[in-house]
């Protein structure tokens, strides 16, 4: 069999394994190691492969970043950081029709910045809004939609997860993919707060005004907050302005959390432990599957799939962005059956050879390789809140049990047209991903 056939076999045998619920990083590695000993005949030279597999992937300092920056988010999950985050944004536009949750969306944001997790910030976030949402009569369907939805900014806002693990394969600088982040992360709020305007004001019911905090009482609020917004820009400034990099800023921002989650009087002896336990649990899953894809990935290496691809694409004579289309339709179908890190990790290694190898605006390879970063996340993103699998959903529905599924589905229809607009105009402009990391890059 050729290299491609043998790739395409590979992908096949993945699929397979999950759809009997293999977890995604075995099923990744069977698949890899399958395709290893088929194309050099013998278990020897995966037996000495494997020898240097995980202490080549584990070794990387860079890695280091990820459990600091889930420590990070759950300080602040533990530590109820999340309250005065959503106190905070409710203070100045809850009394608005629809304001409390346009809040819920501007507290996502701000707690995604701590955070890097959207299944974290759902559920945390979810938590903390939906009695207030329930106590000012918002319907079910703009309740969970919007906190499934806004959910999602846990991965746009920077510090990303998803966007370290792209940096990480693509050996990008996640400095830039964060800066880069910022401006669409930014977008995606306003995004979702106009989404909620355009609904209350076609059914006024469906989002009363909340109460309205006197000046006194929005001062008092972002008090308790501003140490939360230092440290945001402590850790995405001092990784870009190089004051540190980012492992030490992840550390400073883990360390800081956890003082002002101490501080605040959240975080106990029990909350400490259960942020470690729990930081521990996702980092074990996430380098598991990391170990899984880099045994695919040098299965698919050696069957020279990726390079035949990308070669073929370059000479098809295709339009580049017939080709990105694509690409996007790819990962909109992916997300109905996999999370946003198997996608990541299993696509990147694929598309990455293929978009580099295309003409974009003129654009260079740094210049493409971040703004391909972005638009894969952005896609990623989507895979959290579309059907049948949305994670996001899921999670959500599980805290508001009253409010059927298909409710919640229905509420997030709205949100994904503002999705599919960002990404749109990300496709036709992508200065919105490149303007700061160019600016800021040229200082």
């Amino acid at each position: 069999m050729s290299g491609m056939t043998v790739g395409l076999i590979m992908f096949a045998v993945l699929l397979a394994l999950m759809v009997i619920r293999i977890p995604i990083g075995i099923s990744m590695f069977i698949a890899g190691a399958g395709g290893y000993v088929y194309l050099t005949g013998s278990g020897v030279p995966l037996m000495a492969s494997l020898k240097n597999l995980a202490y080549a992937r584990l070794s990387n300092y860079d890695l280091v970043v990820i459990p600091l920056f889930l420590l990070m988010g759950q300080f602040a999950t533990h530590g109820g950081l999340s309250r005065s985050l959503f106190r905070f944004v409710s203070a100045f536009i809850g009394h608005r029709r629809g304001g409390v949750a346009m809040a819920a969306v501007g507290a996502c944001a701000g707690f995604g910045a701590i955070c890097g997790s959207s299944l974290a910030t759902a559920a945390t976030m979810g938590q903390v809004v939906l009695p207030e949402l329930r106590r000012y009569g918002y319907a079910g369907s703009l309740a969970t939609g919007t906190l499934a939805a806004g959910g999602t900014l846990g991965i746009m806002i920077p510090p990303s997860v998803p966007l370290i693990i792209y940096a990480i394969l693509t050996q990008e600088s996640i400095g830039k993919l964060f800066m880069a982040a910022v401006i669409p992360g930014l977008l995606a709020m306003i995004g979702y707060m106009i989404v909620i305007q355009i609904i209350v004001r076609r059914h006024p019911e469906m989002g009363p005004a909340g109460a309205r905090a006197a000046w006194p009482e929005r001062l008092r609020a972002l008090i308790q907050v501003g140490p939360v917004l230092a440290v945001f820009v402590v850790v995405i400034v001092g990784i870009y302005a190089g004051w540190a990099t980012p492992t030490e800023a992840a550390a400073i921002g883990a360390a800081a959390c956890g003082v002002i989650a101490v501080a605040s009087g959240g975080l106990r002896w029990k909350g400490l432990l259960e942020s470690a336990l729990g930081t521990a649990q996702a980092t074990a899953m996430i380098y598991l599957v990391l170990l899984g894809a880099d045994m695919l990935n040098v299965a698919l290496a050696l069957s020279q799939m990726p390079a035949e691809l990308a070669a073929w694409v370059q000479h098809s004579g295709l339009s580049p962005f017939l080709v990105i289309v694509a690409i996007l339709l790819v990962y909109i179908f992916l997300g109905c059956v996999m999370d946003s890190l198997a996608m990541i990790l299993l696509t990147i290694p694929i598309f990455y050879p293929m978009v580099m190898g295309l003409d974009f605006y003129g654009m260079g390879h740094d210049d493409k390789s971040i703004w391909f970063g972005i638009l894969a996340l952005m896609v990623v993103e989507i895979g959290l809140v579309h059907p049948p699998v949305g994670m996001n959903v899921y999670i959500i529905n599980r805290l508001a049990k009253d409010v059927p599924l298909t409710e919640t589905f229905k509420g997030v229809l709205p949100f994904l047209a503002s999705d599919f607009i960002r990404i749109a105009a990300l496709v036709l402009f992508p200065g919105l991903a490149l303007v700061l990391v160019r600016t800021f890059g040229a200082l």
